[in-house]
């Protein structure tokens, strides 16, 4: 019986070590991102997807649960785990910059989360799905407004799909992970905009200094634990540095 892994932006940073994890832990791995990962493993299988376009969603879940035998499948896990983060004020980004990291970080987690639970619909197997969040869901920075807002957003869909699938039998479990400051290619990123357009840099560099960031594989092996706790309850919204819940 196969375990089963789908998770977006899998070909770096969070979403990179994830893969490798999973892939440790003997799943069958599916990666959905622009670009492939140097990883090469026989269980692992990297699609070429662009989160920020706006059609050929259905196609590939079509395409994808062609490779996935319900018979043949012990669990399945979604992990959304892409996001873009635009920095700058929110009157001095494009519109198309708007529309890209709103489509990654909200409408991609929208579309992938409704076509998880309908291909899965009546299967008996364990199913899941992990919204990689932010504490930026819960505090405003300045220049954020696109990455503070749709990460909020995501919290709030973890929670109603929760109430959804409360009233299916053997629904859809959902969580959301905040994963803290971890020491990876977006944060480097931070670290190099301009303090006009953020002006908590400051910060994210003393964090990076004083050694503070976690690191990607300790943080990939702590969502996996969280994903098998299933005395978590459905729709918890959850902070792996406090490992709390606010539900």
């Amino acid at each position: 019986m196969d375990n089963i892994l789908l998770i977006t932006g899998g070909s770096r940073g969070i979403g990179q070590a994830l893969v490798t994890t999973y892939l440790q832990k003997g799943y069958k791995v599916f990666s959905i991102a622009r670009s492939h990962s140097s990883e090469k493993h026989p269980l692992l299988h990297q699609i070429s997807f662009d989160l920020s376009a706006s059609h050929g969603f259905g196609t590939l879940f079509k395409n994808l649960f062609r490779e996935i035998e319900e018979a043949q499948t012990a669990s399945i896990l979604l992990i959304n785990n892409a996001a873009a983060l635009p920095i700058g004020k929110i009157d001095t980004l494009t519109q198309e910059h708007i529309q890209q990291a709103t489509h990654v970080n909200l409408t991609a987690p929208l579309l992938l989360t409704s076509l998880f639970i309908q291909h899965t619909q009546g299967w008996k197997c364990d199913k899941k799905i992990i919204n990689i969040s932010s504490g930026a869901a819960h505090k405003p920075y300045y220049g954020w407004t696109i990455y503070c807002s749709t990460k909020a957003a995501l919290d709030m869909l973890t929670r109603t799909v929760a109430i959804e699938q409360s009233t299916v039998e053997n629904g859809v479990k959902i969580l959301s992970i905040s994963p803290g400051v971890v020491d990876t290619g977006m944060q480097s990123a931070i670290r190099e905009s301009a303090r006009e357009d953020f002006k908590d840099i400051d910060r994210f560099i003393e964090l990076k200094n004083t050694n503070a960031l976690a690191e990607p594989a300790d943080v990939a092996n702590q969502i996996y634990q969280v994903a098998m706790d299933t005395a978590i309850e459905n729709g918890a919204i959850l902070d792996l540095r406090t490992l709390s819940t606010n539900t």
